[in-house]
């Protein structure tokens, strides 16, 4: 087996926006480092060192490889083992050709969501493929979507070339915990993903889970990178830490979508309103988590008239900013998130809110049909 260098060699890293150095190797990571400095919150580090949409892409005409990573998964200390790490997923000429189960390395113990984290280091682990095709192809290897991962080396047994150009559009996306997808059954099995290969084109998944605040430099990011197509799926963490009231969340809207204009004039940009979350239609947050295990609302009904936020406060509300700013944006769409996971759906949501690993395929599914329909936004 040959070393093939993950850095300035032909291997691209597609789906991060940083890369960062580590004992180990390096650590991709979907925000530009320049935005580490503009939160405070460390889970918003955490969850964008999670790769999901996160896959290294050449040409080789290998029939085995490995990729040794250093993997960091979490553990309550009632729990007798780790958080499951995920899977790597091999694509090949665009077919499914292997999962392997992620290795478990570092694992970070506490004593209760939220509590101090205690590192209990690990060592780097391979996973490896074989019986690939004779000749030359085209790979793709994506990385667990819910689990940092850092990249120690790739080894194959034959030749590797930088990929050709595809001609395939370029699609961003943000959203929450409900675009990055911890509970799908791979990294191919998100619904971005999934969407993605029906429409045919390349995503860059920029969704945070528990993150989805109309943070400024995410809107920035969106606006200077390169974009063919762009979504947004806005509201339910909103919703869920009540972080806006109606008089400031529409503005806060209106500024990420000036923000993303400003680089993308006329590029098609859909907003999407939240899928069905029962907790939340009628009701504002805060959430908690209820002994159920199932995501409770701890606002009040009463306090939507005086501009709290249920999530039928928040659909209302894209839904005329959307058409206000159509006078003026033609490239501008809207999509009521229940048309990818309605209110007669809600018992695929195993704790309330989170979809299935089969409820995040059938919304992909559902998003490719409305997205890049002849007479779709992506068309």
């Amino acid at each position: 087996m040959r070393a093939v260098p993950l850095v300035g060699g032909p291997v691209e890293l597609r789906g991060a926006l940083d890369l960062e150095v580590t004992e180990a190797g390096v650590m991709p990571r979907r925000l530009p480092a320049w935005t580490k400095e503009q939160y405070q919150d460390p889970s918003v580090y955490g969850v964008t060192v999670m790769p999901s949409g996160v896959r290294l892409v050449f040409r080789t005409d290998a029939r085995e490889l490995e990729l040794e990573v250093l993997t960091s998964t979490g553990q309550l200390d009632t729990d007798p083992e780790p958080r499951p790490t995920g899977m790597l997923d091999l694509l090949v000429d665009g077919a499914p050709a292997g999962r392997r189960q992620a290795p478990v390395g570092n694992v970070l113990r506490m004593a209760g969501p939220g509590a101090p984290q205690r590192l209990i280091p690990g060592e780097p682990g391979t996973v490896r493929f074989t019986g690939l095709p004779a000749g030359m192809k085209d790979v793709e290897l994506w990385l667990p979507q819910q689990t940092p991962t850092e990249l120690v080396a790739l080894r194959t047994d034959g030749e590797v070339l930088a990929p050709l150009p595809d001609g395939r559009r370029r699609w961003v996306h943000h959203g929450s915990s409900i675009s990055h997808c911890i509970e799908a059954e791979g990294p191919t099995g998100t619904w971005p993903v999934v969407a993605a290969a029906l429409g045919g084109v390349e995503v860059i998944n920029l969704s945070q889970a528990g993150n989805e605040m109309l943070d400024p430099y995410v809107a920035r990011t969106i606006r200077d990178l390169p974009a063919d197509l762009i979504s947004l799926k806005v509201g339910i963490n909103i919703v869920g830490l009540a972080a806006f009231r109606l008089r400031t969340f529409g503005p806060a809207v209106h500024g990420f979508l000036d923000t993303v204009r400003d680089g993308h004039p006329d590029t098609p940009l859909l907003l999407m309103s939240p899928v069905s979350c029962p907790a939340f239609e009628e009701t504002p947050g805060p959430a908690t988590m209820g002994q159920d295990g199932k995501i409770t609302a701890l606002g009040d009904p009463a306090d939507v008239a005086g501009g709290a936020l249920s999530l039928a406060a928040v659909r209302a509300e894209l839904a005329r900013i959307v058409a206000a700013r159509q006078a003026h944006d033609p490239h501008l769409y809207h999509l009521d998130g229940r048309e990818l996971l309605g209110p007669d759906e809600t018992d695929d949501l195993a704790d309330g809110l989170h979809p299935t690993a089969a409820a995040y395929r059938r919304m992909g599914k559902r998003f490719a049909a409305h997205a890049f329909a002849s007479d779709g936004p992506f068309r």
